[in-house]
């Protein structure tokens, strides 16, 4: 075990299985007492896309493939802790939903009179559904942005107090590389995500001179959300796929773990990067990137103001000039 978070209480949420439950073991192998948590014990482990009856057509080579890869993701936030503990860490097991505010502050709560204190904050909760925009329910659209950003805020606010009353901190939020968009069909997915990295912008800018930094990573990782991922377009109408072109963005086969990047998050919650925030990462295996910051590429200028007729004659030189949009990226 390393020694960079000794002394420091850290909460992940979503850290039942998964990504979650990576960062968790990472910090604790550094020292940090953590407090896992997911919304509730597991009781029946299934995919959150893949319903019965979606199951049923199935063939039965991929029923019994599903049946096998989704009994590896059984774990919640207790076997999880109970992990630690068996590797020789510090943890404890705080069930809870964080898209209720008052949850979310028991959460904080229980961390701090278990331990004295929060000191990081890993935000890895999330929810996600697949359909065309013209399908997406209103259900669908507050269950996903209800996780991510309102789950996240209503742990950070929270939070902040102890952090700022120690003058140290660390929040870490988990994106997606779905708030780029892509060939995916997920709106509500990629709104919630770039809220996430919007959200981390402004908390990094206002937390800093408090000795808080505020980071993001967008994970590309073998899960159990990958199951969903690898069957779903096989058992819905071609109107309805989770992608444009009907094929999944990676195959589950060709997916890393998350072990490989969670100690790159425990670096992020150490000392040793106390300058680094406002930074939105992207993690798969071993690959760490880092996107760079929002900015103006491009501008065009009339004193005297706009016209149509204007734009038409300069955009093409100035703001299009070696322009490609989105889907030519």
């Amino acid at each position: 075990m390393g020694n960079a978070l000794n002394g420091k209480v850290a909460i992940v949420t979503g850290s039942g299985q998964g990504i979650g439950r990576a960062v968790a073991m990472a910090l604790a192998e550094e020292g940090a007492k953590v407090v896992t948590n997911n919304r509730a014990p597991v009781k029946k482990n299934t995919t959150n896309q893949l319903d019965e009856a979606r199951l049923a057509r199935l063939t039965p080579e991929r029923l019994e493939w599903y049946n096998t890869e989704v009994a590896k993701y059984s774990g919640d936030a207790e076997t999880t802790a109970a992990a630690i503990r068996a590797a020789g860490g510090e943890a404890a097991a705080c069930f809870g939903d964080i898209t209720d505010f008052n949850e979310a502050k028991r959460i904080v709560d229980t961390a701090a009179e278990l331990y004295g204190s929060v000191d990081i904050l890993v935000n890895v909760a999330g929810a996600f559904g697949f359909a065309p925009i013209e399908k997406i329910t209103e259900e669908l659209w507050d269950k996903v942005t209800g996780v991510k950003p309102k789950g996240y805020f209503n742990m950070i606010r929270h939070a902040v107090p102890y952090m700022k009353k120690k003058g140290w901190g660390r929040i870490i939020n988990c994106s997606s590389p779905a708030f780029m968009g892509g060939d995916i069909r997920q709106a509500e997915y990629c709104a919630a995500n770039g809220g996430v990295n919007s959200m981390s912008f402004g908390l990094a800018c206002e937390l800093f001179d408090d000795g808080i930094t505020v980071n993001v990573f967008a994970p590309g990782a073998k899960t159990r959300a990958s199951i969903d991922m690898e069957l779903f377009d096989k058992v819905v109408d071609s109107d309805e796929t989770s992608t444009k072109s009907g094929i999944p963005i990676v195959g589950y086969d060709d997916t890393a773990p998350p072990e490989p990047f969670a100690p790159f998050i425990a670096y992020l919650a150490s000392d040793a990067a106390k300058d680094v925030t406002g930074s939105v990462f992207m993690t798969g295996g071993g690959f760490i990137g880092r996107f760079a910051n929002p900015e103006i590429v491009a501008t065009m200028t009339d004193p005297d103001g706009w016209t149509v007729e204007k734009a038409i004659k300069a955009a093409p030189e100035t703001l299009f000039k070696d322009y490609k949009n989105i889907t030519q990226h």
